[in-house]
């Protein structure tokens, strides 16, 4: 039986304080204006305020999702984190200084931390607490033929286009990639939700007895949800000035603020991904998780090509060749993690041995 999600009541909190700020935000810039340590403290709040909002928005899709079920409930969780991860990266472009790599890193930055850093945590924990786990390799394979597909298609392709010197797409060359990857994660929809919805289930949910949540639980849900989602939303601008000063006043590479969204936007995902593996459910870890990665390429590309093309704005879209050798190894540790049926505690640490390397080639080139 599946756990019922607990009501918590900072979830209700922090996205009507999200609101609050949003309206107050101009007085606020006038009081931050007088000082420089009332600007810190205000900037601070924010984070805070916007994070709670988030990892409130991804609760409010949990409890919709047990009320669902699978796989309709992971796509709730994944469109959910999809919108915030849409709204910062737009953001983020629409900046003055803004880079035209950005997308591209964290795009890059998603696939890494979501197939390495989050599947290896998974697989890492949940092996260490149950030995070995099982997953349904017909829904592993269905997730990574369409991942492996999109991440070559947006991230390797434009290195080797002509009409345009990559790692750029011309514009006819960028509007065809979106559309492909859009049709591309749209039949993956219809496969996980219609006609293989048993490919992403594990063979115990099938028959399993569930305890759903009140109708008024999902109402109040369903509601804050969209009250979250708003206000994070409202609240991205000034969250990517409090990232573009940090990157600039630390020096750190303008990769990083392509891993900072990625971290913000995955974090209540990825909690809840360890949860179940931790609950012998890796079944929903993996459709968490991978699930994330197929929304950010089919969805987020498309969406910000959108925005360069009517600002008549390049993209840079194709990986180095060190990050394309990093993809390449993650896809092909990906296939052999995920093509027995079973995982152990060596899978999960192959993972994050190459999620680390990633990190530490950002700062170390």
């Amino acid at each position: 039986m599946t756990a019922p999600v607990k009501r918590q009541p900072a979830t209700i909190v922090f996205p009507i304080l999200a609101i609050a700020y949003v309206i107050l935000a101009p007085l606020a810039a006038d009081v931050a204006s007088s000082s420089s340590a009332v600007s810190v403290i205000l900037s601070t709040a924010m984070v805070v305020i916007m994070l709670g909002a988030i990892f409130s928005a991804v609760h409010h899709a949990d409890v919709i999702a047990h009320r669902v079920g699978e796989p309709f409930g992971t796509l709730v969780l994944t469109l959910a984190v999809t919108v915030i991860e849409v709204a910062l990266i737009e953001s983020v472009v629409l900046a003055q200084k803004s880079s035209p790599a950005l997308v591209r890193d964290t795009v890059f930055a998603v696939v890494m931390i979501v197939c390495n850093g989050l599947v290896g945590l998974c697989v890492l924990v949940g092996g260490l607490r149950h030995r070995e786990q099982e997953y349904r390799v017909s829904g592993a394979g269905v997730y990574l033929s369409v991942l492996g597909a999109l991440s070559v298609l947006t991230l390797v392709l434009p290195n080797y286009t002509q009409t345009v010197r990559g790692p750029y797409l011309s514009t006819s060359q960028l509007i065809f990639v979106s559309i492909v990857t859009v049709v591309l994660y749209a039949t993956f929809l219809f496969i996980q939700t219609s006609r293989h919805a048993d490919y992403f289930r594990a063979e115990e949910e099938i028959s399993d007895v569930h305890d759903y949540p009140s109708g008024r639980a999902v109402a109040v849900s369903a509601t804050m949800l969209l009250v979250a989602l708003g206000a994070v939303i409202l609240m991205t601008k000034k969250f990517a000035v409090i990232v573009e000063v940090g990157i600039d006043y630390v020096g750190a590479p303008p990769a990083v603020a392509g891993i900072i969204i990625a971290m913000v936007v995955l974090a209540p995902e990825s909690i809840t991904a360890v949860r179940a593996a931790l609950r012998n459910m890796l079944q929903r870890s993996i459709n968490i998780a991978l699930g994330s990665a197929l929304a950010t390429i089919g969805l987020t590309v498309p969406a910000v090509a959108i925005t360069n093309v009517i600002l008549v704005s390049q993209m840079e879209l194709g990986l180095s060749e060190r990050d394309t050798l990093l993809l390449e190894l993650t896809l092909l540790l990906s296939l052999l993690t995920f093509g027995s049926g079973r995982t152990n505690i060596l899978n999960g640490l192959v993972h994050l041995v190459v999620f680390a390397t990633f990190i530490f080639f950002v700062f170390v080139p």
